[in-house]
């Protein structure tokens, strides 16, 4: 299509993208539409661009990326200022999705979980900085004298600091299949499908991402409460909020499939429609991007000193505190430029966004339903912050820089962190980078954006080196995830 029609005008005559595909719905039945969201439609672009290049359409992008459907809402003055959503929430039915449609959000559902704790902790309920043992009552973390010999701490769990395993969980279970308990999923026992979750590196050393450890979390809240997770949720979160398309329900609840996405790959429907997560407080919330605003705006105002929300002003700026590198408690924090905050989900099937800034009301959420959604997500998100003027929340579209070995040179080396263990070469033709112990073949050229900037096109992230190039931090694509230099390429790994 091209790129300067709108999605408006390829709306007018409902066509089919490739065969069997489903038609576009009509306009008007993805929410209300204005000046913004036509922007939107019309001006997607990648994070590499050539001189001349044109935007590209959102059916455009959304067809090349392999995406059903997306919501998105956007805070401005902080308010909702727009939400809808465009294509299908499921590939069989074909049904629009509306800005009410429910998303899995994966990984963004520890920001509630850590919200709930966190006003568990100010109802003086559990403590921040004791063993969680001591909120624990049907099981406990085994003590690991060498790497844990105090145990780990609620403020450890929340920021991805308290050394323990279990990155994520990946599998999920049919709809309909035996789901784990808790204590099941904690201790890797049928029917279980992930490790039990243990101590692995020295409590609150470094930054190692845990799922597992929210499901340390999940136990401890209903613990003290006496409350199921989900209900513990809706009542300290959710339901203040008016997050009435929110739900922690796996498998999810009728309120919850009335205006549901199902999740696809390849252009396909996901086996049974999508995956049931009972690991609730890493990754078990279904909602929309309307919902996912309301709880960023909540936030802001309480980060602002404005008391009567979900959290203390002193609370919710403890929460966007960063612990380690660039996580706070719950949250994932962006230090470049002016501050912001947020998350983002991967799920079998769906992948979402958020971001906003911490001292004014703006912001963003997107939610999708398959294929490369968070490709599709970054340029929706460049398009509103090209619209609204927020050169923070997405680096814009550059050109490819031609850059001297000698500036290469500065950003050579062995890198780990944040689960990566990079090689990176620079050569006369450019930087390049390969995972240790993958062959020489395998390294991929990193396109040059600036003297510090560099793009993965393989993994769509792009990275900005620090100023000394000790480390180098993910920036666009990503979770803001930091990598820090352990040394010189090997003799041997540079040469393959």
């Amino acid at each position: 299509m091209n790129a300067g029609l709108t999605i408006a005008g390829a709306l007018a005559t409902p066509a089919f993208s490739e065969p069997g595909r489903c038609p576009v719905p009509i306009e008007a039945r993805g929410g209300p539409s204005n000046a913004h969201t036509r922007y939107v439609e019309a001006h997607l672009r990648p994070p590499v661009v050539k001189p001349g290049d044109r935007p590209f359409s959102l059916v455009d992008r959304m067809r090349r990326y392999d995406v059903p459907g997306i919501s998105v809402a956007v805070i401005h003055n902080g308010k909702i200022a727009w939400a809808r959503g465009w294509g299908v929430r499921d590939l069989e039915s074909c049904t629009p999705v509306t800005p009410d449609t429910a998303f899995q959000a994966a990984s963004i559902s520890k920001v509630v979980t850590a919200m709930t704790a966190l006003r568990l902790v100010e109802q003086g309920r559990i403590g921040l900085d004791r063993n969680i043992n001591d909120a624990l009552r049907s099981w406990q973390l085994p003590k690991d004298e060498k790497l844990a010999p105090n145990g780990v701490t609620l403020r450890q769990l929340l920021s991805h600091t308290a050394g323990l395993g279990v990155h994520g969980f990946d599998q999920g279970f049919m709809p309909g299949a035996p789901l784990p308990t808790t204590v099941q999923i904690l201790d890797g026992l049928p029917p279980a499908n992930s490790p039990p979750v243990r101590s692995i590196l020295p409590a609150g050393a470094q930054f190692e991402y845990s799922g597992g450890g929210y499901m340390v979390v999940q136990l401890a809240l209903s613990d003290v409460t006496g409350m199921s997770f989900a209900d513990l949720t809706q009542r300290e979160v959710l339901g203040p909020l008016g997050m009435t398309r929110s739900a922690f329900a796996m498998p999810p609840s009728p309120r919850i499939r009335a205006d549901m996405a199902f999740g696809s790959a390849g252009g396909k429907p996901i086996p049974g429609d999508y995956v049931v997560t009972p690991q609730l407080a890493a990754a078990g919330l279904w909602t929309s991007a309307t919902d996912l605003a309301r709880l960023l705006i909540d936030l802001q105002a309480s980060a602002a000193g404005r008391k009567g929300h979900r959290l203390s002003p002193a609370m919710t700026r403890l929460m966007m505190t960063p612990v380690k590198d660039n996580w706070g408690l719950g949250l994932a924090l962006y230090r470049d430029g002016v501050p912001r905050f947020g998350h983002d989900g991967v799920n079998p099937g769906f992948e979402s966004f958020m971001a906003a800034y911490v001292a004014k009301g703006e912001g963003i959420a997107v939610l999708t339903n398959g294929g490369d959604g968070r490709r599709l997500i970054n340029e929706v998100v460049r398009a509103v912050a090209t619209d609204y003027g927020w050169p923070d929340i997405a680096l814009p579209a550059t050109e490819e820089k031609t850059l001297p070995l000698a500036e290469l040179s500065k950003a050579a080396g062995r890198f780990q962190g944040s689960g990566l263990n990079i090689d990176i070469e620079a050569r006369p033709e450019g930087l390049f980078a390969r995972f240790v112990g993958a062959p020489a073949s395998a390294a991929e050229h990193l396109i040059a954006l600036s003297p510090t900037r560099f793009r993965s096109e393989s993994l769509g992230i792009t990275v900005e080196f620090a100023a000394d190039f000790s480390s180098f931090t993910f920036v666009d694509g990503g979770p803001p995830m930091k990598v820090t230099r352990t040394g010189p390429v090997p003799p041997a790994a540079s040469r393959g």
